[in-house]
């Protein structure tokens, strides 16, 4: 038995379409425009379709994804416990899973702020000459507390800390030929304090480096490049 037309299925109709399927009123045919946005406005109609649980997998858990963060960001370089929190954050762990996981973290030693800020003190101190000063402003960008970072830095020896800067002015000195001497006192000593040495002992190297260069050239090209050191 034919159905009743109110018992056909209702839904978004096509432009220009009765629901029995007939042309326009007027008998025109309907155009692709009508056709195409008919079948737009019936696509947005229709509900979307069911989410498909295996494709998805199961929700990703918080503590897990902090855990391979952590081990991610401490694969081959140490760091602070502060950058690490920062890292956490950033990425949208919760407070109570980052401050667990970083105490477990540094109750098996692979968190430890002191042995940290030894390294990077070494480091930096060797590698690019840095003074205590410049230092102690590295470890407390790194989240550092002051107690700690201070017994590092006393590991650094003075004599250590002046050869340094007798380094860093050795490699300067070229710069600095043919110029005066006051001016040449002035950058000399301007590069070590951005380095983080103090006014007197930058003084006493850039001093004694000027005074050793000009003494010590024998090659006449360099004594005329010194002669304004005097």
């Amino acid at each position: 038995m034919a159905a009743h037309p109110d018992d056909r299925p209702s839904g978004p109709r096509l432009p220009g379409v009765r629901a029995g399927g007939s042309a326009r009123p007027d008998g025109e045919a309907p155009g692709t425009d009508d056709l195409r946005r008919g079948v737009d406005a019936w696509l947005d109609a229709a509900p979307p379709p069911p989410a498909d649980p295996v494709r998805l997998g199961p929700a990703a858990d918080d503590e897990e994804v902090a855990r391979k963060i952590l081990l991610d960001q401490l694969t081959g370089q140490a760091r602070s416990r502060s950058e690490l929190a920062t890292k956490l954050a950033r990425k949208g762990v919760p407070d109570e899973v980052s401050e667990r996981l970083l105490t477990r973290f540094e109750e098996v030693g692979l968190v430890d702020d002191a042995a940290f800020a030894r390294a990077w003190v070494q480091s930096r101190q060797s590698g690019k000459g840095l003074a205590r000063r410049a230092l102690a402003q590295e470890l407390r960008r790194k989240g550092i507390d002051d107690e700690v970072a201070r017994e590092a830095l006393d590991e650094v020896d003075p004599d250590d800390e002046v050869a340094s800067a007798r380094v860093l002015v050795r490699r300067k000195l070229r710069s600095v030929q043919r110029v005066d001497r006051t001016t040449a006192m002035r950058r000399l000593t301007g590069m070590l304090a951005r380095k983080g040495y103090g006014a007197g002992v930058a003084m006493q190297v850039v001093r004694e480096e000027l005074d050793a260069a000009q003494h010590g050239a024998d090659d006449p090209d360099e004594l005329d490049g010194l002669h304004g050191l005097d």
